[in-house]
């Protein structure tokens, strides 16, 4: 129904002072209303204008003004983000080194020594890390590689893939031979079979533990691997075999088909039919099983009857009586009722995270125990929702009970861990936001901090620790004690840095901000370059690689192959970074105009070398700090201490040596027991 201008509708909307004369009622036909006001009629208001519009063409014009402010809006920002990046000074970008082509999409890789390890449809390939030549084959399964697990034994390789049904397999390379170990967790009955989630090996390669999971029902796996049995079958093989059979190669030895058996070529690994020495099995680890009652009267009582006193005190043994056990789960469910009523969801399996520690004035092996120097002499575990970090020594048998030697307590449950390279170092992360720094070498906590409000540790990334001297990042020349750098990446995707050093507490600054506004600058993953001091790679859900200087902080520069690809899951990259070498590795797609046929998609896949001598930056980088003419490694020019720092450490090196003098603590456990004893028979007296 439309209205004539004019009308008393519209009349109604008019300031008061417009009108003229009383107001009358209208007559109920149109032809009868009165026409002389029209000439009066003032619009003092524009957007009466457009109120006065009939219906639906008032809501169009209100949609149409909407839709128009609204891309105003995002043309003012798309502007602003426009003149943002163009004045941005953009990090130089390298290209690859060299690139390794696939015929098979990669699942995972691994550097160890001079060797790439690439896991893949049916096996995996083995590639020569200087010339990204394809040197091994080994492609026995139906299923795909999922993971792989490689250790330096120093002269020889161990090998741990995976495969989609969570099978692991032991592989050990010395020289030209890859010998295959043993399948750890294979079983002839499917239903029976178990699932590898993770595994750990010890420094050195003595030890190795794997957390299975299967019906239901997880736990970890420790073994005992005989790596000098190994290094003796291998030098020496028992097996006779016809000498033109005597070496059988895997499917693909070389990447010419026409190279003979008898040509020379610069490495060459083949399969060797030897049986070597099985793992030991020493040590099946569940997580810790829930509080219950305890049928102890009294203390006395309670200290008479256990055999050992580690972990007492810690949280982790309770002796709580069944009657006030009862008690607290009467309360707890008057409390919950209503909650406890409803259908509760199925509790996912725990899972842990665990390591393997070196000797130090913390830990020890007991005396009685005879192991190689350098081997490994703790495991510790700590276990999804877990307050405590348990301690178990792998010097045992599988007869003897798997219990802690020791629990380390935290306030709140422990989230994520990181040990460094050298065992020296440990964090613990709780899921409230608290990080506690353990110096394991020298037997004390570095401090607690906790991180920004609103922050949470997604992973800890250790730094080798490095000193800045005239603006350039140094390695000093003698080892350090007492000191740590680490990388903290946040939930939020911010970075920060945390430092610790002696007596002084730790301290910790933001290095990238939580973005705001341009999420696709989100870091999701972040790698330290051992062979370059506080360099570190950031890869971003947009798929960029960068290398940031922690110290300044800045972006020193960018890599990126030369021909438009990306990464495969940029949320998720798949790199590997060597520990000995000035390079890394990282997978990625090209991209493609048009949509690949059925025969070509499998052959998008490569694998980019970049290396940091090869970068003109880096280069001028890399011979600042490692000529050996400079001054700068004079430790002497910038590791000058305090004097109270240096009272402090010499006290607390004093205090440990007097330590070592006194009782062990299995001597004064043994004397509680005593005196309990004693107590227990003066009062039946």
């Amino acid at each position: 129904m439309s209205f004539p201008k004019g009308s008393w509708i519209q009349k109604t909307r008019m300031p008061i002072s417009t009108r003229k004369g009383p107001l009358e009622v209208p007559s109920p036909t149109e032809k009868d209303w009165s026409k002389e006001d029209d000439e009066d009629y003032v619009l003092k208001d524009p957007d009466q204008g457009l109120d006065s519009l009939p219906q639906p063409y008032r809501m169009i014009n209100k949609l149409v003004n909407l839709l128009f402010d609204r891309s105003w809006e995002i043309i003012e920002e798309r502007d602003a983000v426009r003149e943002a990046e163009s004045s941005r000074v953009q990090p130089t970008v390298y290209p690859p080194f060299a690139e390794i082509q696939l015929n098979k999409k990669p699942n995972c890789m691994a550097i160890s020594q001079d060797f790439v390890f690439i896991g893949e449809a049916k096996g995996f390939s083995i590639y020569n890390l200087y010339n990204a030549k394809q040197i091994c084959v080994w492609e026995k399964l139906k299923v795909d590689v999922t993971s792989i697990w490689v250790t330096d034994l120093g002269s020889e390789i161990l090998i741990a893939p995976v495969d989609e049904l969570g099978i692991i397999r032991l592989f050990f390379l010395y020289k030209d031979g890859l010998f295959l170990i043993k399948a750890i967790n294979e079983a002839d009955d499917t239903s029976k079979q178990t699932t590898c989630v993770k595994m750990e090996f010890s420094q050195g390669g003595d030890f190795a533990a794997f957390l299975l999971q299967g019906a239901g029902d997880v736990w970890l796996d420790v073994y005992k691997l005989p790596k000098e049995s190994w290094l003796k079958e291998t030098e020496y093989p028992q097996l006779t075999l016809n000498p033109k059979k005597k070496i059988r190669q895997l499917q693909l030895d070389t990447l010419d088909p026409t190279i003979s058996d008898n040509s020379e070529m610069d490495i060459n690994i083949c399969l060797r039919d030897v049986k070597l020495s099985l793992p030991v099995h020493i040590m099946k680890i569940r997580p810790p099983k829930p509080v219950t009652g305890t049928l102890f009267k009294s203390p006395l009582e309670v200290f008479a009857k256990i055999e050992d006193c580690y972990g007492l005190g810690s949280g982790q043994n309770h002796f709580i009586k069944d009657t006030q056990w009862e008690q607290q789960v009467e309360i707890f469910k008057a409390s919950y009722k209503k909650y406890l009523d409803e259908e509760w969801e199925e509790e996912p399996l725990s899972m842990a995270t665990f390591y393997f520690l070196l000797p130090s004035r913390m830990l020890g092996l007991p005396a009685e125990v005879k192991s190689p120097s350098g081997a490994a002499c703790v495991l510790g575990i700590h276990w999804t929702g877990s307050h405590n970090f348990f301690l178990y020594s792998p010097s045992r048998t599988l007869k003897d009970k798997a219990d802690p030697e020791g629990v380390w307590p935290c306030a709140a449950p422990i989230t994520v861990s990181q040990l460094c390279s050298s065992s020296s170092y440990l964090v613990l992360a709780c899921e409230d936001g608290v990080l506690t720094l353990w110096d394991l070498a020298e037997g004390f906590p570095l401090g607690v901090v906790a991180l920004p409000e609103g922050c949470f540790c997604q992973s800890i990334h250790f730094l080798k620790y490095f000193l800045v001297h005239e603006g350039q990042n140094t390695f000093p020349e003698d080892p350090v004690t007492s000191r740590m750098k680490c990388v903290v990446l946040c939930t939020d995707a911010s970075l920060l840095l945390v430092s610790a050093q002696g007596t002084q507490g730790p301290t910790i600054s933001v290095l990238v901000e939580r973005p705001i506004k341009h999420l696709d600058e989100a870091i999701c993953t972040v790698a330290p370059v051992p062979a370059l001091p506080g360099m570190v790679l950031t890869f971003s859900r947009n798929g960029s690689v960068c290398l940031m200087d922690v110290a300044k902080p800045e972006t020193i520069c960018a890599f990126a192959p030369s021909r438009p690809s990306h990464l495969a899951d940029p949320w998720k990259p798949m790199f590997a970074m060597s520990l000995h070498h000035p390079c890394f590795l990282f997978q990625g797609d090209y991209l493609e105009e048009t949509e690949p046929s059925d025969d070509t998609k499998n052959n998008r896949s490569s694998v980019f070398y970049f290396n940091f001598e090869a970068c003109p930056l880096m280069k001028n980088t890399w011979n600042y700090y490692s000529s050996p003419q400079t001054d700068l490694m004079d430790n002497r020019a910038f590791s000058e201490a305090l004097p109270l720092e240096k009272r402090c450490e010499r006290f607390l090196q004093k205090s440990f040596q007097k330590l070592e003098k006194q009782l062990t603590p299995q001597d004064h456990w043994s004397r509680l027991r005593r005196y309990s004893l004693f107590l227990q028979r003066e009062n039946k007296k």
